[in-house]
C-alpha cells in the first residue's frame, strides 16, 4: 500500500522527530529487552539467539536449516554460524538428511534438551520485567504479529 492509496485523514503527520518514530519505539524497546534477556539467559550460559533457535527446537525437534529460518526470519547465511556455535556448545546436533544430503537437519543434545526446564523458570523473570498484565501483552504481541505481517507483505 502506498501513500496515494491511503485516506488523507489516515494519514501520518510528515514528522522527523525521533521521539514520534515507530521504527525508533520498536527498535529501542527490542534493546531492552534484549537487556533483560541477556541477565535472564546469562546463567543457562546462552545467548537470545541461541535461545530462540532451542524454543523452535523445543516445539519440534529435527528439524531442518530452512524449517528454523523460516520460523525465526532469519536466511541461511545468518542461522549456519549460528548453528555451528551451538554445535560447538553441544546444544544441538547437524546432520545431513540421507534422502537429500543439501538438507541439514538439526535435533537437539541431552544438553539442550536439559535447559528447557530452566528456561521456563526464567521466563516469569522476563515477564516481571515487562511490569504488564498477561493481557496486555497478549494484545501488545498480537498487534506486533499483525504489524509484521504488513510489513512483510509491503517490504
Amino acid at each position: 500500500m502506498n501513500q496515494q492509496t491511503v485516506p488523507a485523514a489516515s494519514q501520518p503527520i510528515a514528522s522527523l522527530l525521533l521521539s514520534e518514530q515507530l521504527c525508533f519505539a520498536v527498535y529501542s524497546t527490542m534493546l531492552g529487552m534484549n537487556k533483560v534477556y541477556r541477565k535472564q539467559l546469562q546463567p543457562l550460559g546462552i545467548t537470545y539467539p541461541q535461545y530462540l533457535v532451542l524454543m523452535v527446537l523445543w516445539e519440534h525437534d529435527g528439524v531442518t536449516v530452512s524449517d528454523i529460518g523460516e520460523r525465526l526470519f532469519l536466511d541461511s547465511a545468518t542461522l549456519t554460524p549460528l548453528l555451528k556455535r551451538m554445535e560447538r556448545l553441544e546444544l544441538l546436533q547437524r546432520v545431513r538428511a540421507k534422502a537429500d544430503e543439501r538438507q541439514v537437519i538439526i535435533s537437539l543434545t541431552p544438553k539442550g534438551r536439559d535447559l528447557q526446564t530452566p528456561a521456563k523458570t526464567m521466563a516469569a523473570g522476563v515477564f516481571c520485567a515487562t511490569e504488564s498484565t498477561p493481557d496486555e501483552l497478549i494484545t501488545l504481541r498480537d498487534s506486533l504479529v499483525v504489524l509484521r505481517k504488513r510489513l512483510f507483505k509491503n517490504a
